[in-house]
């Protein structure tokens, strides 16, 4: 990337270095909505190449940022002013930090003399998302702004990728600087550890050598290295059983012949009995989530645990670990394929895990004919897409339908909210996604419930010319809640059902946006081919059972072999 020199005697306003070192970075795009504290900010890119994504909430701004980042991998940007303009990202700069997502939150703040007096609009944003964070700035001098723009983005995008902030007083933006920073530019307190060690690479191999039920464990960590050639190669290479977990599907096609699918609270039996029986676990980019490894202290009881993981403080922490490798995925895969097997393939296991992944695949009840079951709803969508499409999915039930039931092929393809399980995260992603990738099918699954969190979002969806397919699964209720509810608490849906709801097609008609419903089981397959047949957005209202189930589960406090509904 080039660099962009100033001579020592040309003064630039904080707001124009601000502009300048994003063209610098190569952004592409802002997420953003302004307010008072911004407004030198918006005056500078009124003129600027760098277009502003104007969405209607905050909210839907950074959820648009992560959609755009997870699907790319760029480092997503989102400006937004001071105060409830700050607060209103906080949601999506956990949501980003849980799932390791690189974003530059550029906040606006109250002038410097204001700070800490409790200003119109102020608010402490450096105390709010200190946990939530990889790092957080807040600028006090001009001339320190160009140096921490550019290590905001170098520590968004590098190690543990994640988001930073930039608290800006309004008065530093309109302060003048002749100060310049070219890349690339490192703090001497951060140093990730990218090459992981030999020796524990080599240990590692030894013990695969011996292993009589290994299985690899694949999470995003994969992803987010670049990594899904080595891992394919390196599977292919050693014939071994392989699991994903939710955000590291699409690593494998989902028809791969080692993939067992995906593991923990809601995957497949395949995977989870692999996973309890296996002799040697080889995690590679997964941090062993509580919906993975549902029951921590009996995770893996049988198996010598190897985690490799960029991030030194995930190894350990959930499972104990007798192989820690810390460094980035594609490093370590590198390192592994330079090895050569010595001894056959694990025939016997490979045969049990494939024949549990035959005899109890997910199901459901096929024969009912009254109602539309949802999972056959995501089989059709999976079918009339060839597989192909990005999918983007908002939190519940649903989102666990399209994890066991859409066939995955290629990583990045699922985006979705997994540590901290975000609803209304899914329009505003599908929406970042689509910007990401514009030539692209983009199809959002999403439920009534988060539907009528981040709806406003489709009012930008014509004013960029967005070919978004939105499918609303319509249950009647916070299905995932009410699951729970009648599954552990004596059937008493308390606040889960919905009593009243709008019309969601007349709803996404009001924002200019063609809608149709689809209530008759036998009219399923034609009203879905139909829509999906139309060019530009849509949304498809599937009237769907509203007692299903997802199945399997693990229930609070089991060990993953301990699966009901299978």
């Amino acid at each position: 990337m080039e660099n962009i020199e100033y001579q020592a005697s040309h003064l630039r306003t904080g707001a124009q270095v601000l502009v300048d070192s994003l063209q610098e970075q190569g952004v592409e795009m802002i997420f953003g909505y302004p307010g008072g504290a911004v407004l030198p900010l918006y005056d500078q890119l009124y003129d600027a190449a760098i277009p502003n994504i104007l969405t209607r909430h905050e909210q839907g701004a950074i959820h648009a940022a992560e959609g755009y980042a997870k699907a790319t991998g760029n480092v997503g940007v989102v400006l937004v002013t001071s105060g409830p303009g700050a607060t209103n990202v906080v949601t999506g700069i956990a949501d980003a930090m849980s799932d390791s997502v690189p974003l530059v939150v550029i906040t606006g703040q109250v002038a410097v003399p204001g700070i800490g007096k409790d200003a119109f609009q102020e608010a402490d944003i450096l105390g709010i998302t200190l946990p939530i964070t990889k790092h957080n700035y807040q600028v006090r001098c001009v001339d320190e702004l160009p140096k921490v723009i550019a290590e905001a983005f170098h520590i968004a995008s590098t190690g543990r990728k994640g988001p930073v902030v930039i608290d800006l007083p309004k008065d530093i933006t309109l302060q003048e600087t002749a100060e310049t920073c070219s890349l690339p530019i490192t703090r001497k307190s951060y140093q990730p550890t990218a090459e992981p060690s030999r020796l524990q690479i080599e240990k590692l191999m030894q013990v695969l050598e011996k292993a009589q039920r290994p299985v690899v464990l694949a999470g995003a960590g994969v992803i987010a290295a670049e990594a899904a050639a080595e891992l394919n190669a390196f599977i292919a290479k050693y014939k071994l059983p392989t699991v994903t977990t939710l955000l590291g599907l699409g690593l494998l096609p989902s028809d791969h012949q080692f993939f067992l699918g995906m593991g923990g609270m809601h995957g497949t039996y395949a995977a989870n009995m692999a996973l309890s029986e296996a002799d040697l676990i080889i995690n590679i980019g997964s941090r062993f989530d509580d919906r993975l490894a549902t029951a921590g202290s009996q995770f893996g009881k049988q198996a010598i645990v190897a985690h490799i993981d960029i991030d030194p403080v995930e190894i350990g922490k959930i499972v104990e670990t007798k192989i820690p490798i810390v460094g980035d995925a594609k490093a370590a895969l590198q390192q592994m394929l330079r090895y050569k097997p010595t001894r056959g393939t694990w025939s016997d296991w490979l045969d049990l895990c494939q024949k549990r992944k035959k005899e109890k695949p997910y199901r459901y009840d096929r024969t009912q004919t009254q109602e539309i079951k949802p999972q056959k709803v995501i089989e059709e969508v999976g079918r009339l897409t060839k597989g192909e499409a990005y999918v983007i999915t908002d939190v519940g039930q649903h989102q666990m339908w399209v994890a066991q039931y859409y066939p995955f092929r290629f990583p990045k393809q699922l985006i979705t909210s997994g540590g901290l399980g975000t609803m209304g995260y899914g329009i505003p992603a599908g929406i970042g996604v689509q910007f990401a990738h514009p030539e692209k099918m983009v199809v959002v699954f999403v439920g009534d419930g988060g539907f009528q969190m981040t709806n406003q979002e489709f009012a930008i969806l014509n004013e960029y010319g967005l070919n978004v397919k939105f499918v609303l699964l319509n249950n009647r209720s916070l299905g995932m809640v009410r699951q729970w509810q009648e599954t552990f608490h004596g059937k008493r849906r308390s606040a889960s059902v919905f009593a009243q709801q709008p019309d969601f097609v007349k709803l996404a008609q009001a924002y200019g946006i063609e809608g149709c419903r689809i209530d008759a089981p036998e009219q399923l397959a034609d009203q879905l081919a139909a829509a999906f047949s139309q060019s530009g957005p849509q949304l498809i209202e599937v009237m769907v059972s509203p007692s299903e189930h997802v199945l399997p589960m693990i229930p609070p406090g089991k060990a993953n072999h301990e699966m009901m509904g299978v």
